[in-house]
């Protein structure tokens, strides 16, 4: 009698004991929300299109340091591709990506209300996430170089508005120009160093240059047609989704474009972008062919993806019909 009314006593005193800390956390919660209200929530305005831009901080120092190529590293830009590629697959209301150097560019639909279209939890989010993903793929990219990451990149973010399709065109058609500008003077740049110039030298040549001037400079001294230039380089990388057919079928992924996006036929062979409700996936001539595309390194990792889970799902399937019998 004594052991069980000593139990009983026991039992009320922690359930005593867990009522009186509910009320002492229900108290504590409502003394120190107030602070709630400090918070801001500066949201985007509505059916406008949102740019979020990916700027690499400080990546002079991070090219030298892991001695990137100059002018332009591929690997190091196809690291900045496969991160972009990341950040549309995880937010299908990105109707277009456009990368170059140490930048990228994501266009939300004016629709979109991810997060509530809140500016604070979007750019973060993107720029947490095109981090990690440029972490992620380092080795997968510069495994063949054994080229090994020193210290973290990092990238700032930001977001602007664009409320008509006209000023959209016209911001991306900005950014490619200066794809242009940037890749012509430093394609001369270093050609001029190269040749044994310093970088005092080469920078005092081309001061107060002309883009026909430094295009003689190249073919005259060093027999190179800026023309012939990779147009990755020369234009910048356009991430779109597209179906294209794989031997498992017609499948959409997320392929890189590399065109002039300035020009009106850009938009008509892409119409997509600019009217979600627009689809050619039926159309035979709309989807792409694979042939080519297999080397682009944000392709062949999503026809692996593919492939495991295809694997995956016959390993699953398999074990189901053993267990079934």
């Amino acid at each position: 009698l004594t052991i069980a009314v000593s139990g009983i006593f026991r039992l009320r005193v922690a359930s005593e004991s867990k009522r009186s800390f509910h009320r002492v956390a229900s108290m504590a919660l409502s003394r120190f929300e107030y602070v709630k209200q400090f918070e801001q929530e500066d949201k985007l305005l509505p059916n406008a299109w949102i740019v979020v831009r990916i700027d690499g901080k400080g990546f002079h120092r991070f090219c030298e340091v892991h001695k990137f190529a100059k002018p332009n590293d591929l690997d190091a830009l196809q690291l900045m591709n496969m991160a972009g590629m990341s950040v549309m697959q995880e937010f299908n209301e990105v109707a277009i990506g456009y990368g170059q150097s140490d930048e990228y560019s994501f266009v939300f639909r004016r629709e979109a209300n991810v997060y509530q279209r809140r500016r604070d939890k979007l750019v973060s989010y993107v720029a947490s996430l095109f981090t990690s993903a440029y972490m992620f793929h380092w080795n997968r990219i510069f495994e063949r170089r054994s080229l090994t990451i020193r210290y973290p990149p990092s990238f700032d973010a930001r977001a602007v508005l664009y409320p008509t399709d006209e000023n959209l065109r016209d911001y991306l058609s900005w950014r490619q120009a200066d794809v242009h500008v940037n890749n012509l003077y430093n394609t001369t740049f270093w050609s001029l160093v190269a040749s044994g110039l310093s970088n005092s030298e080469a920078e005092r040549q081309l001061q107060g240059t002309l883009a026909s001037d430094k295009n003689e400079i190249l073919f005259s001294k060093f027999g190179i047609n800026y023309n012939n230039e990779p147009i990755m380089y020369r234009k910048g990388t356009i991430l779109l989704r597209k179906p294209v057919r794989t031997v498992d079928g017609v499948k959409k992924l997320i392929v890189p474009i590399f065109e002039d996006l300035i020009n009106d036929e850009f938009w008509v062979r892409h119409p997509e972008i600019l009217d979600k409700k627009v689809t050619t996936a039926k159309s035979d001539d709309a989807v792409l062919a694979l042939s080519g595309l297999e080397a682009q390194p944000i392709v062949s990792y999503q026809l692996e993806v593919l492939q495991r889970k295809k694997a995956g799902i016959a390993e699953a399937t398999a074990r189901s019909n053993l267990s079934g019998k």
